[in-house]
This record gives structure tokens, C-alpha cells and sequence, in this order.
């Protein structure tokens, strides 16, 4: 079984502590590994490593640090078929799709240090005639970064590239469910040449992880996962009155209007809710169709969700994967349920296959309303509620009336309702005629519960940094 360590200043520790993780493959059920869960000394210990090398780190120029996350990208992808396979067996993803995770991952750390000679200020000008104001870009410190299981790798790098290239320093905390390959690509750090405590990673308890984030030396906290988890950073954010970035929950509704091509829509809205178990922040979550097309696109969908089997994607990479642990299995099951038992039809799936690992079926629920728990609270699998609407404007206001607003999508082949539906949805991002794919040079910010700030592009590396205005009388 494999045993990973905790890595601290550039080393990995020697001492197993008193409590494990234990890391489970959910397509078996079956222990692949323990790591230490990191002690409150531990995590302060890192803290204080990262606080240290900040003050050098910082006065290293951009090129400098961008040179250091290029030497990070090349160990990566020098390494990338271990990390693969790792992040594969933890997951449930495919040897393939685990592995051009970390190929992925290696491209965004490439494209932050393109921001190396790109991080601007700005001269404003004075009311006084002989005097500058020069507002300058400057970075925050050390940052806490905490990681979803869903993607381990690519959110990994997509919080500490932009970190690390405007002079932060980080401290990252791994999903209990996914540690290893985060560890595995620690060692890719070592490699690198990085100066130690640039980048810390551990597995940690919950209490710890809070002892990171209320750290003094912590100015900025940066989160993907749950509106759960969002509330607790910006309680943990109240002791320092340290920056947030949250990601939250996202509920993707999808508008089919009866013009849209619905063979490609079916396909693509099947795939999205099926891609990793439904385990996507924005991924398509429930679906509104035009009336006229209701139960045509219904028996699309149904028969693209029948295509779809399941079972260990490192054996067959072709089927669905599960879900990454039984609880998660279990709180989807019972939304199903209850939603059935308040009117909704079950149109596939919904049932929990006999047998080892976490699986869970494709699953389609029709008559559903828009007041109901399947409508209006992230499930995070591979269910789809669908209603239906009469008007564009009908399925706009059910579109905006929710708490979240990460991500949208619309099916037309009419601009003008293409254009109508985008410049009033209530959402971060609008997709139109696809699936959400989160391009790292745009910027993925949530409107409402789905998140504070954003990562991505220009404006989620400056998410990183703060001002400073020097006014210079001459």
C-alpha cells in the first residue's frame, strides 16, 4: 500500500503522527494508501516556512519566478504518467483523462509565468501639478489554498501558479479523498529547484485546516468547494481580516429553445452531467426545454443516458466512473427519492447498483417544478432534472430564480435570443450552443452563493495581489 508524507520547506516528513488518511479508490472500495494527517504544529511549522521564504521570494524578479514555474510545468510533465496513474486509482477517472489532467495542469502553470512581464500598475494623474500617483501591484503574502477531489491536479496548479508569479507564497491543503497525487506532485516541486517553503503541501483534519487559515501570517485564503466550506473561510477570514477567493456550489441550468439543434444539445447536456459522475462544478444541472420540443428532447436525452455505462474506468475507459465516496452516493440517492415522492418521474437510472465502488446510474427526472430540492440544490452527480417552458422570458426568470450563478447554457440557433438570454442570465459564465469548459485565459467567477472573486486570466491573477499608491512630490 502506498505512503505518502506531508511536504514541508522542500522536504517530505519523516514521522507518521497519530492519525491517518486513509485514501479509498471509489470505483473498488478498496485502501490504495495512508498519508499522515498533518499535526497543528505541522501546519504552523508550514505556515511559518512559507512566511520565511516570502520575504526572498517576493524580491526574486517575475522573469525569476517565471522561470522557476516553467521548471515546474517540465517536471510535472516529466512525471505525468505516475501522477496519472495515482490520480486515477484515487479518483475514478481513467488512466487517460487523469493523466492530460496533469498535462492540463502543466499548461496553465506555463501560462501564468507568461504574466511574468505583464503584471501592470498604473500612473494616475494628481490634482497638484508637481507630484506623481504611482499605484503599483504588490503581492499579498502567503496564501492558504484549498483543494476540491474533483480536480485535484488542475485546481492545485490553477490556485498556486497565479500565486507564486505575483510574489505569494503558499500553503496547500489537498481533499482527504484525493492527497496523493497532490504529494506525488510535490515531489515534481522538489525537482524544480524551487526555493524551500515557496510551495507547502498537506493533508490535514478539518481543526487544522483551520489553524492554517486563521495563521497571522495568512493574508489570502483561496477555495474551491462547497457553499459549506465558503461560509467557514469567511468565518476563518474574520481573524486576520485575510483575503477570500471562493468558488462555491454551481447549479448550470441549460435553455434548449425549440429552434436549437437537439441531437448535438442531447449529446453534449448528456455528457457534461456524466463527465467524472456528474462531479463538475459546471457541469449542466437541470435542464429547461422550449414545450413544443419537450418530449422529443426528453427521448434524446433518455437514450444518450441509456448509452452510458459505468464501472471502473481504469478497466474500461469508456464508462462513467463513480462517485467519490459512498456518503456522496447515499445524499444523491436520497434527493432522487425525494424528489420522486414530491411528483417528479423517473425517467432512468436512479437506483444504487449492486456490487463494489460508488457508482450511481445516469439518471433523468421530468415533471419536475422549480421549487423543488432536485431544482434548486447542487446535487453533484449524474442526475438531470428537466422542465419545461413556454416563452424564452419563462425560462429565463427560472433560470436566474436560484442562489447560484456559476455557470449557463443555451441552445438556439437565433442570435437574438442567443444575445437576449446572455446579456440577462444571472451567471459568472454563458455558454452558448456548448457545454461549460472553463478556458484559463478567461475568468471563472460566480455570481450570488457560487463564489467571492475568481480564478483564471488576467483578472484571477490579480486576485493575488494588492495596491500600493505612492504619491511622489517633486
Amino acid at each position: 500500500m502506498r505512503i505518502d508524507r506531508n511536504f514541508i520547506n522542500n522536504e517530505f516528513l519523516t514521522s507518521d503522527g497519530d492519525d491517518l488518511i486513509a485514501v479509498v479508490n471509489p470505483a473498488t472500495g478498496e485502501q490504495i494508501a495512508q498519508v499522515p494527517a498533518a499535526s497543528a504544529a505541522e501546519a504552523r511549522a508550514a505556515v511559518e516556512a512559507a512566511a520565511q521564504a516570502q520575504k526572498a521570494w517576493r524580491r526574486m524578479t517575475s522573469i525569476e519566478r517565471a522561470n522557476q514555474l516553467r521548471a515546474l510545468a517540465d517536471a510535472m510533465v516529466a512525471r505525468k504518467d505516475r501522477i496519472g496513474q495515482i490520480l486515477a486509482l484515487e479518483s475514478g477517472k481513467s488512466v487517460e483523462d487523469a493523466t492530460n489532467e496533469v498535462v492540463y495542469a502543466a499548461d496553465i502553470t506555463r501560462y501564468h509565468a507568461e504574466w511574468a512581464r505583464r503584471i501592470e500598475g498604473e500612473i494616475v494623474p494628481s490634482d497638484s501639478p508637481d507630484e506623481n500617483l504611482l499605484l503599483q501591484r504588490e503581492p499579498i503574502g502567503v496564501v492558504a489554498a484549498l483543494i476540491p477531489f474533483n480536480f485535484p491536479v488542475y485546481t492545485l496548479l490553477r490556485k498556486i501558479a497565479p500565486a507564486l508569479i505575483t510574489g505569494n507564497t503558499v500553503v496547500a491543503r489537498p481533499s482527504n479523498n484525493t492527497p496523493c497525487s497532490a504529494l506525488e506532485i510535490a515531489r515534481a516541486v522538489k525537482e524544480a529547484g524551487f526555493m524551500p517553503g515557496a510551495i507547502n503541501i498537506l493533508a490535514m483534519s478539518h481543526a487544522t485546516a483551520q489553524t492554517v487559515c486563521t495563521h497571522p501570517r495568512v493574508g489570502m485564503i483561496t477555495l474551491t468547494g462547497s457553499v459549506g466550506a465558503g461560509r467557514k473561510v469567511l468565518e476563518y477570514s474574520q481573524v486576520n481580516i485575510a483575503k477570500s477567493s471562493l468558488e462555491l456550489g454551481g447549479k448550470t441550468p441549460a435553455i434548449i429553445a425549440a429552434d436549437a439543434d437537439l441531437e448535438t444539445a442531447a449529446a453534449a447536456v448528456v455528457t457534461s452531467r456524466t463527465s467524472h459522475c456528474g462531479q463538475l462544478c459546471t457541469a449542466v444541472e437541470r435542464v429547461y426545454v422550449q414545450a413544443e420540443v419537450h418530449d422529443r428532447f426528453v427521448e434524446l436525452l433518455r437514450k444518450h443516458m441509456e448509452a452510458c455505462s459505468f464501472g471502473d474506468r481504469v478497466r474500461t475507459p469508456s464508462h462513467m466512473g463513480p462517485l467519490i465516496n459512498a456518503n456522496s452516493r447515499l445524499s444523491i440517492h436520497q434527493m432522487v427519492e425525494r424528489a420522486i415522492d414530491d411528483g417528479a418521474t423517473l425517467q432512468t437510472g436512479g437506483y444504487i447498483p449492486e456490487g463494489p465502488g460508488f457508482f450511481y446510474p445516469p439518471t433523468m427526472l421530468t415533471n419536475c417544478r422549480q421549487n423543488m430540492e432536485i431544482v434548486q440544490e447542487e446535487v453533484f452527480g449524474p442526475v438531470l432534472p428537466v422542465l419545461s417552458f413556454d416563452r424564452i422570458e419563462d425560462a429565463l426568470d427560472m433560470a436566474n430564480d436560484h442562489q447560484f450563478g456559476l455557470a449557463s447554457v443555451v441552445y438556439t440557433e437565433d442570435y437574438r435570443t442567443a444575445l437576449r438570454l446572455a446579456n440577462n442570465i444571472e451567471a459568472g459564465e454563458v455558454y452558448i450552443n456548448r457545454t461549460p469548459a472553463d478556458p484559463y485565459q478567461g475568468y471563472h467567477a460566480g455570481w450570488k452563493r457560487s463564489g467571492l472573486g475568481g480564478d483564471d486570466g488576467k483578472h484571477g491573477m490579480l486576485e493575488f495581489t494588492q495596491t500600493r499608491l505612492i504619491v511622489q512630490s517633486y
